[in-house]
């Protein structure tokens, strides 16, 4: 097992807030958006910086969303961030017909997705986000993993043409991958290879998936782990090539189990190369108040959840 350490945690909305810096020098066409959260999602330097390209609209998301649309009519890269229930479930219709209907240029930005936005309860919790918008044709579906994966990704996609969700949260995460690595939308990262089973991990569970294959790894268990931080466009091709060699399957994300990462590699593996697979994820739940820590172990998506999961799909081969 390839040894990942980290030297801090760091949250991945300022990964967020610190790739768009990045954006805006690179080119003057980058705007951002927010609907009265910019602290929380970490626009304070961006409006301080170019405060002509900032635009803060209040508490009025689905606004928000027509006026990042008219910006990309206009030539704009629009940025328009809020938290991921908002950016999502309270403005789907304005994402389907003004953006995703039209093919607009618009980045919608979600901050505290998932479980780990913790205490703030199931009101603000979204696990169903990332399904949400994958069923949106024309929309490309990011989730990265830590703070540095997150600066890149925010880089990489104001160079892309076209909508965009991109995922990230509130808690600090060890941030583990490189500082000046390319994002490469739809290109999925081996972390390891191994033979015994693949584990396609998403999100802030990659650094769990991480954790469970060193464990595994002491039990001789061989674990394949590969980073899946582009949801849509799926890399088809690295998941049926690690699949075909290990013959057993396991994916790991902080969303529900329908419509997420896993319905994407199950419908993949249906059509293409059935296989065993098993699902760490949230199974039909809203989330409750607590810590993230604790929310990950009482909805079965902690590191020894797929280390369970990885033992049960080798014995179904």
């Amino acid at each position: 097992m390839k040894k990942y350490t980290y030297t801090e945690k760091k949250d991945t909305r300022s990964g967020f807030g610190d790739g768009l810096m990045i954006a805006a020098k690179a080119n003057e066409n980058v705007v951002a958006l927010t609907a009265d959260l910019t602290g929380s999602v970490k626009m304070e330097a961006f409006e301080k910086e170019y405060p002509n390209r900032f635009f803060q609209v209040g508490i009025a998301e689905a606004n928000m969303i027509g006026v990042a649309a008219g910006l990309a009519v206009g030539g704009k890269i629009p940025f328009a961030s809020t938290f991921a229930n908002f950016a999502t479930g309270r403005v789907y219709d304005q994402i389907r017909q003004a953006v995703a209907y039209s093919n607009k240029n618009v980045k919608i930005c979600a901050s505290h997705a998932g479980l780990t936005l913790g205490e703030d309860g199931a009101t603000h919790q979204i696990m169903e986000d990332i399904g949400l918008m994958k069923m949106l044709p024309n929309m490309t579906v990011i989730n990265p993993c830590d703070y540095n994966q997150t600066k890149a990704a925010t880089v990489a996609i104001a160079q892309y043409e076209g909508p965009v969700y991109l995922r990230f949260g509130r808690p600090k995460v060890p941030n583990f991958t490189s500082d000046d690595q390319k994002f490469e939308i739809g290109k999925a990262l081996m972390l390891n290879e191994g033979k015994d089973v693949t584990v396609l991990a998403t999100g802030h569970l990659v650094w769990k998936a991480v954790e469970a294959a060193e464990i595994l790894e002491a039990k001789g268990i061989s674990v394949e782990l590969i980073n899946i931080h582009t949801i849509k466009p799926i890399d088809k091709d690295a998941i049926l090539n690690s699949v075909r060699k290990t013959r057993a399957v396991v994916t790991a994300e902080e969303h529900m189990m329908n419509g997420g990462l896993g319905d994407s590699v199950a419908q993949l593996l249906a059509i293409n190369c059935p296989t065993p697979l098993e699902m760490v994820a949230v199974d039909d739940k809203f989330g409750e108040s607590g810590t993230p820590e604790e929310l990950l172990v009482k909805y079965h998506i902690d590191t020894q959840d797929i280390v369970s999961a990885c033992e049960k799909v080798i014995t179904r081969k």
